[in-house]
């Protein structure tokens, strides 16, 4: 069996695609809000990885009838590592001077599995809890790819000498056709993996290996059916005519076609729909015709756009500018005002220029040194034992941020995180892991009035000022809650779990059911503001959940819920080094009330509101931000836990002027 010779050379257009890559996951980061879909940038690379991998190590099999898997893993090492650490090592250091020791041992613990090609596993299986910070302010979130990537170059080479049957060392062993059966079954049982995981496991879905492999395969299908040289009649000659120039058009279709699925993927998606999942076929299937065109011709049709000069620039230094760019904007955040466009823009400029100097000054010469390429035994080793002293390294940093933490000058603002209602630690909250109705009642049993709480936990952190007003003879205060559930009768799917929030309609019905068959005199609902539902929504889903208790309940309130701030307050408050005192503008932890979405959602809460005569709205953001201005701290109280949570100390200064809107009085 003659060997089968492949065409892997320079191609511009897949440089240029690189760039497409890029740019639209540094938009989406940089919350370009019409590219909120750039992070199938990614999806991009993964496809991109599976052709060139692909090609490279069935080139070498089919030309040497071997592998040399330390030659290649030292590649990789060289290409991927020296860049990766010092990303690391400086984002490390950044990150010590920049942000507050509380949040410094999950950077430094994210930063230690990245040193050694295992974030996704990090982040995949990193204890969720509803008031710890979400993982998208993590410097190191960006390195989970990175992780998927490595983890496919571990295992592909072993993978393609067994699909290939060259295990023998002999060139006759090799089967292409049983290496395309393989490829085929693997993008099969991986999709089909994928979309069951974003249904029931999504973070598994998104973070780890298996549920990706699918768009490597896809890269290594492209490279096995197109990559080999244009056909050929039975005689040897090459195909001419009609048939050869339809077949040319085709694939130049096919190429302005893939470059609109990855467009239309950036522009459809955001983070509120579920992915990957069958979504993930857009941009995956983009990429992949984009390279099939291109392996005929990637001189015409889209690979002429891709082949322009800024995009082979971007591309050449889009890994390194991947590595840099998500970290600069999340320290960035922590000195200047991320609202504003302008210092987005300069932010995402300057991760670029460390992405220049990184690759320039950094990768190459690395890259091609040749004392490394000659001794790629010795090129593994030496990274082995740099990813060890990165992991240690990150580990010491943890230590010593979780010894600043028990320092008197910090212990203030890290215990204030705890200062949470009394009701959390009595179990009346389930969130996303049941649907389960959790009533916590508080005064006697068989109290004259009876007044009921209920709603998310930004209209609940209200709880210690509910308990001032109604710790008087004759009330019962009952409390149902769960956490990110809002009190608007409509599906909502929850980014934090990655699908639809089912279990927050099955409790709501529930919970609503409950209310009337008590009765009660008062009921006060309330939800945060940042639901990403429409005005329609938000006034006829508010409608039902009204229409369910009006008939049932003396008098309804509506809490307008606390404005959100672009700060966390124990964070902005808490000491840090000098660095961060000269850099920061924003230290002195102010922002102001006003908010146009909030305002438009009061408005359509108070549309909601007006067929029911015993439905009324108040407003206690006069209380919590004075004169217009919030501030992390108030009279020597630290008011906020985090950017959207008072704490329970300040929330019970509240309870007399809470009494006073709702028209009672701790005295009677």
């Amino acid at each position: 069996m003659k060997p089968h010779h492949y065409r892997l050379g320079y191609r511009s257009d897949i440089e240029g695609l690189r760039a497409v890559a890029i740019l639209l996951v540094v938009a989406a980061h940089a919350r370009v809000a019409w590219l909120a879909g750039g992070f199938v940038g990614v999806d991009v690379f993964f496809v991109l990885s599976g052709y060139l991998i692909t090609g490279l190590l069935v080139q070498e099999i089919q030309g040497t009838g071997e592998l040399r898997f330390a030659a290649f893993y030292a590649r990789r090492l060289r290409r991927l590592l020296p860049a990766l650490l010092l990303m690391l090592a400086g984002t490390c250091i950044l990150g010590w001077l920049l942000t507050a020791p509380a949040d410094q041992p999950g950077q430094a613990t994210a930063a230690a599995s990245a040193a050694v090609w295992a974030s996704n596993f990090y982040f995949a299986f990193s204890h969720l809890a509803y008031f710890s910070p979400g993982a998208e302010t993590n410097l190191f979130l960006h390195t989970w790819s990175l992780g998927v990537e490595e983890q496919f170059y571990l295992v592909w080479p072993v993978f393609l000498v067994l699909a290939l049957g060259a295990w023998t060392g002999t060139r006759r062993s090799s089967s292409p056709a049983r290496l395309k059966i393989a490829m085929l079954a693997i993008f099969s049982i991986s999709l089909v993996l994928c979309v069951l995981w974003t249904r029931s496991a999504p973070r598994l879905a998104f973070y780890m290996m298996p549920s990706r492999a699918w768009q490597f395969a896809l890269g290594a299908l492209v490279f096995l059916y197109f990559g080999a040289p244009a056909a050929t009649a039975g005689d040897g000659t090459p195909l001419e005519g009609l048939a050869k120039s339809r077949r040319t058009a085709m694939l130049r279709l096919a190429g302005w076609l893939g470059l609109g699925l990855i467009a239309a993927a950036a522009l459809l998606l955001d983070g509120d729909m579920p992915y990957p999942g069958t979504w993930a076929l857009l941009p995956a299937l983009g990429a992949a015709t984009i390279l099939a065109a291109g392996a005929r011709s990637s001189t015409f049709g889209v690979g002429r756009v891709l082949s322009v000069r800024p995009l082979q620039a971007i591309g050449r230094v889009s890994y390194a500018w991947y590595l840099w760019h998500w970290p600069v904007l999340l320290l960035g955040a922590t000195l200047v005002d991320m609202h504003s466009a302008a210092n987005r823009f300069g932010l995402v400029v300057l991760s670029f220029v460390f992405a220049v100097l990184s690759y320039y000054v950094l990768e190459t010469p690395i890259r091609r040194n040749p004392r490394l390429v000659a001794r790629p035994r010795m090129a593994v080793l030496s990274a082995l034992a740099l990813m060890f002293v990165a992991g240690v390294l990150a580990i010491y940093w943890h230590n010593g941020a979780q010894y600043r933490m028990t320092q008197p000058e910090q212990l203030r603002y890290v215990q204030v995180r705890s200062d949470a209602p009394v009701i959390y630690r009595m179990g009346c909250d389930d969130w996303y892991h049941s649907a389960e109705v959790r009533i916590c009642a508080f005064g006697p049993a068989h109290a004259r009035h009876t007044a009921v709480a209920i709603g998310d936990s930004v209209a609940l952190q209200w709880f210690p000022a509910f308990a001032e007003v109604f710790d008087k003879p004759g009330w019962r205060l009952l409390v149902i809650t769960k956490s990110s559930c809002p009190m608007v009768d409509e599906p909502l799917f929850y980014p934090r779990i990655g699908r639809q929030y089912t279990e927050c309609g099955e409790w709501r019905k529930n919970a609503l059911r409950r209310i009337a068959a008590l009765k009660p005199d008062l009921v006060i609902l309330g939800s945060t503001y940042t639901y990403d539902f429409t005005q329609s929504q938000w006034t006829e889903g508010t409608k039902r959940v009204l229409r369910s208790l009006s008939a049932s309940t003396a008098h309804i309130y509506i809490l307008r819920s606390t404005p959100i701030m672009p700060f966390d307050g124990p964070a902005c408050l808490a000491p840090r080094s000098k660095l961060y005192a000269a850099l920061s503008i924003s230290s002195q932890c102010i922002a102001l009330a006003n908010n146009v979405r909030s305002d438009n959602v009061y408005r359509w809460l108070g549309e909601a509101a007006t067929n029911f005569a015993n439905v009324e709205l108040i407003d206690m953001t006069d209380t919590v931000c004075p004169r217009g201005q919030c501030r992390a701290q108030q009279r020597g109280i630290i008011v906020f836990r985090d950017s959207q949570h008072m704490t329970a100390t300040f929330a019970r200064s509240l309870g007399a002027a809470l009494a006073t809107r709702l028209d009672l009085n701790t005295g009677k």
